[in-house]
């Protein structure tokens, strides 16, 4: 019998996953939006919520705006530990912020230090008058701030090579 040549991959056979340095993870983080974030619950499962969220590499904190009643706000102030997944250009690709965090109180005052913190994680207004109106609303949402201390990041790319 003879063997036949083929140009499919066979399991087991191609490229390995690829860890990511520090700074491509933290690249991979800042060009992201979009995350998902894990709490813990009560029973020790996960809660994944999908957020929009900030990353501040030199501090190392993301930072989410969520309203009060949220119950991902609930399970983070029973249990901090948490972690950010954010998927990469390819299927391939993530990255992954884990540490504790810290919720702060709501917004009470427009302008208050809360809401200037919550007002640092849009991408501004044209407009003195949008800007108290945005200060206004996140009161009355009872606005609050998730600051996830990141403690360790992580995250892996797989290769492909490319086709010809």
């Amino acid at each position: 019998m003879n063997a036949q040549h083929t140009t499919e991959q066979q399991p087991g056979t191609g490229p390995a996953p690829r860890a990511l340095t520090d700074r491509e993870l933290s690249r991979l983080l800042r060009r992201q939006q979009f995350g998902t974030l894990a709490s813990v619950r009560r029973t020790g499962h996960p809660h994944l919520s999908t957020v929009l969220y900030d990353w501040n590499p030199e501090e190392r904190v993301v930072r989410v705006s969520t309203t009060a009643d949220r119950l991902k706000v609930r399970q983070l102030r029973n249990d901090p530990h948490a972690s950010l997944h954010v998927q990469g250009p390819d299927v391939w690709s993530f990255a992954v912020a884990e540490g504790e965090a810290e919720v702060s109180e709501p917004t009470t005052v427009p302008g208050d230090a809360i809401g200037r913190e919550l007002l640092s994680l849009t991408p501004g207004f044209e407009t003195p008058a949008e800007e108290t109106a945005f200060l206004k609303q996140i009161v009355a949402d009872r606005r609050v701030v998730i600051r996830l201390r990141v403690t360790r990041l992580y995250g892996t790319a797989l290769d492909m090579p490319a086709e010809g």
